[in-house]
């Protein structure tokens, strides 16, 4: 059945569309293929990287193909609003793993699969527009798009009125649940709101995800109760700030654990040797496992070979 048809409207949420901008200049430099990347025994699934970021707009097959070389064979590529979801969608679709490139291109050595989600980040909230949700549903449908998301509420940086961000994210739940599809969730210092919404939700909801979990004890806690996943990024490769996710890490049940770059953002601080650029890529996945694996006392192959199940079980891919 096309899961874009027949949705429930939900009035009261129009303002003017997100315009996606992709050609600021870019940030970062080009390294050299493998540099500071490892290669993994197991292949890795990148569950969120914002890869039509400008920052990669300079040398994207490259950060591809680097990803491909560390190991890391598939990307989710992280939608945040109707124009940058669709914009994710198009390129997933029109690029070819494997051989690498999009249509077009020609690269030598291995490229990643890439699928993507569709949806409306907090940020972008107050942006709606009249048929948000409907754009949303219809990307859905399409055959990379394997979760709604990313969506939730961040208290942190409020850009939204958190009215907007309330009732945006509760359209992305139900959008969820009416499409059988899993959910994609950003929580950030909402002082248990996200959780408190989810929880209307809970026993319909398909799979959830906490991406980039940086929560207390007690989210953790919650979450892991309520049966959702929990995503692992950078964060924890700062020992400035990720301190407590490195002791909280154990306590996540080891089939609910995922790991994720943001790419181009949280750039792990365990790089040997240390990148010029601050600037993340896919490649860089490997890091995030290995830290992962030293804060659980777990082999390293088996936290990849373990997060790679979870996120073809979670995501429905094979």
């Amino acid at each position: 059945m096309d899961r874009a048809h027949s949705l429930p409207r939900n009035p009261g949420l129009c303002e003017e569309r997100t315009v996606l901008r992709l050609h600021l200049p870019p940030e970062g430099r080009r390294t050299r293929p493998g540099f500071g990347c490892p290669r993994t025994e197991h292949s890795l699934i990148d569950i969120g990287a914002n890869l039509l970021n400008p920052a990669f707009d300079a040398d994207r097959q490259e950060v591809l193909r680097r990803a491909g070389a560390a190991g890391v064979d598939t990307i989710v590529l992280t939608g945040t609003n109707v124009a940058s979801s669709r914009a994710a969608a198009d390129f997933a679709s029109q690029h070819r793993a494997g051989g690498g490139g999009t249509e077009g291109d020609s690269l030598d050595g291995p490229c990643p699969r890439l699928l993507a989600t569709a949806g409306v980040h907090p940020h972008d909230a107050a942006a709606v527009r009249a048929g948000w949700d409907h754009d949303i549903a219809a990307l859905a449908d399409r055959a990379k798009v394997v979760a709604i998301g990313e969506t939730g509420l961040d208290y942190y940086r409020n850009f939204s009125p958190r009215d907007k961000q309330h009732a945006v994210f509760r359209r992305q739940v139900e959008l969820a649940v009416l499409l059988n599809m899993p959910l994609f969730v950003h929580d950030r210092d909402s002082e248990g709101d996200t959780r408190g919404v989810l929880a209307d939700y809970r026993d319909d909801l398909t799979r959830c995800v906490i991406h980039c979990f940086t929560g207390n004890a007690d989210d953790l806690e919650g979450y892991v109760d309520d049966g959702y996943y929990i995503g692992i990024t950078g964060w924890i490769c700062d020992e400035r700030r990720g301190g407590q996710l490195m002791e909280l890490v154990r306590q996540i049940p080891g089939d609910r654990l995922l790991i994720e770059t943001d790419a181009p953002y949280l750039l792990p601080r365990n790089i040997v040797p240390r990148p010029r650029s601050r600037r993340n890529e896919p490649a860089f996945l490997t890091w995030v496992a290995d830290r992962v694996a030293r804060c659980r006392d777990e082999d390293p192959r088996s936290v990849e070979r373990q997060t790679r199940l979870n996120a073809m079980r979670f995501f429905g891919i094979v």
